[in-house]
């Protein structure tokens, strides 16, 4: 087996070809159509941005207190010279031939890379299997750079958890402020991407982990529909909830990278729909997708009065700037869905997981749940240093798929959250909704855990398996906030075509200070 090469020893294997590279820095807030013009006109090449990333993650990543990359990926090199050499040939696989991309280390690479959730219990779960998703990344031309740090077990853990810690990756900063929530659990591939250590990022999802990061991170995210994209070699929590989901610093990058993500699996029956699905997410992007659309605003989802409300009210002057009709939705309350959400969560927790680790390698010795709690209780003091496993021994509680507390629970979380988005775009005669992703970066506090406090848009599109996109919205003190547009069941096209037309009028990204 291939030797793992941990962002500790990449120096020591590329010591001298990466050092020694130029120092002007061609990665630095690159698009993927400025490096494939780049690559294209014979300026750049595949390996040449490869080791830019590489570089920049030596320089900024620990010194900065980011900790965004778990571990490199020792093909990478490798993978970049073979996609130039296809280049030279006249072999070009689409748009995100040569360009580099970090996979959130809940996801499984079949490089010689560990896929760990963060957790100590995974770390020699090297499955040599891709995820489909990332095979379809690989099949486009990207080249796997790495695996980003994530809040461990996609932040399912603990009821007291820290976002963006794991024990395998530490804390991961936010990209404005080290010392702030990068929020999760994709923690890592937001910040990375913000910081430039790669163009775009594989995120997860199941309430809000691939949007909230983009949010708190400067970022464009996107947690698609249910069924558009596989789940399979994806660490679980949830069936009814997770998703992989695109990461990056414009929408047209990551339209480019949903069109390469999308399609179905047959082991994963949600995505029987996809193919038909499978469209070039940025062939309609336009600054004029948003004139007499009709949007509605969700006036209660703001967090009430203060610097969130007053960054949205701008960010709603950009939607009229750019022909939108707005109109305001005063009460969009529903109850009794946290509950719901909680019970779904919890039994499909300890269902899908057991499942999951009964596929890892046998060098993989916890092989359900309660093992995993056991393991945790016996490395107590480098597992749980800052917060417990309360969900973990709540979910190793319930009772199965087949009972009906939890069928009933998901009955209820699907279609009332449906139903509910439906209601509104049909009552008020919109065709998508609008509102704060979340609040503002919080202080990472060892002590107490995660103090959110703010707006949250995530849970009825996490509930209903309907589209979430965010694109930044503006600062309140140099710190990142993002815009949601939620829509219906395949509404993703839509929502960036709207995320699309608002960027080009708010320009509202500032890329973070270095």
């Amino acid at each position: 087996m291939k030797r793992l090469v941990s962002v500790f020893s990449i120096a020591i294997c590329l010591a001298g070809p990466v050092l020694a590279a130029p120092r002007p820095d061609p990665v630095r807030e690159a698009s993927v159509d400025q490096l494939q013009a780049a690559m294209t006109r014979g300026e750049l090449s595949a390996e040449a941005i490869t080791r830019a990333s590489i570089r920049r993650i030596e320089a900024y990543d620990k010194s900065r207190q980011l900790n965004t990359v778990i571990v490199l990926n020792p093909d990478a090199l490798a993978e970049a010279r073979a996609l130039d050499a296809e280049r030279k040939a006249g072999k070009l696989r689409g748009p995100l031939h040569g360009i580099p991309v970090l996979i959130k280390d809940n996801v499984e690479t079949k490089d010689a890379m560990p896929t760990t959730a963060g957790s100590l219990a995974l770390k020699d779960n090297v499955t040599g299997r891709d995820a489909p998703v990332v095979a379809r990344l690989r099949a486009a031309g990207a080249i796997i750079l790495g695996k980003t740090n994530l809040s461990e077990w996609a932040n399912i853990r603990s009821t007291r958890s820290m976002s963006g810690w794991s024990a395998v990756g530490g804390l991961t900063g936010n990209a404005y402020d080290a010392r702030r929530s990068a929020c999760g659990s994709s923690s890592g591939s937001g910040t990375a991407v913000a910081w430039s250590f790669a163009v775009l990022a594989v995120g997860t999802e199941a309430d809000g982990s691939v949007v909230c990061p983009s949010a708190m991170n400067g970022l464009v995210g996107l947690k698609p529909s249910m069924g558009l994209i596989s789940r399979t070699h994806v660490v679980p929590i949830s069936h009814s909830q997770d998703i992989p989901g695109p990461m990056g610093r414009s929408v047209r990058d990551v339209a480019l990278m949903l069109s390469a993500m999308a399609g179905s699996d047959p082991a994963d029956p949600a995505t029987q729909a996809a193919d038909a699905r499978k469209v070039d997410y940025a062939a309609g992007l336009s600054p004029d997708a948003l004139k007499g659309v009709r949007i509605g605003v969700l006036r209660d989802r703001t967090g009430g009065p203060g610097k969130v409300e007053t960054a949205f009210n701008a960010a709603l002057k950009h939607l009229e700037a750019a022909g939108a009709v707005l109109v305001d939705i005063a009460d969009s309350s529903v109850e009794g869905l946290d509950a719901a959400e909680l019970t779904v969560l919890q039994t499909e927790l300890k269902a899908d997981l057991n499942a999951y680790l009964a596929t890892t390698p046998a060098t993989v010795k916890t092989r359900t749940l309660s093992e995993v709690i056991a393991f945790n209780t016996a490395e107590a003091a480098r597992e749980m240093p800052f917060f417990g496993q309360e969900f973990f021994e709540a979910a190793e509680k319930t009772k199965g798929l087949d009972d009906p507390a939890y069928k009933a629970a998901a009955n209820r979380a699907k279609t009332v959250a449906r139903s509910h988005i439906d209601g509104l775009l049909n009552a008020y005669g919109v065709s998508l909704l609008v509102a704060p992703t979340y609040g503002l970066p919080w202080l990472s506090d060892e002590v107490n855990g995660d103090q959110f406090s703010g707006p949250s848009a995530s849970q009825w599109p996490a509930m209903s398996g309907y589209p979430h996109l965010t694109v930044p919205m503006g600062q309140v003190q140099g710190l990142p906030l993002g815009l949601s547009f939620i829509g219906t069941q395949w509404s993703d096209a839509q929502l960036l075509r709207a995320g699309y037309a608002f960027e080009q009028v708010a320009k509202a990204r500032v890329a973070p200070p270095q």
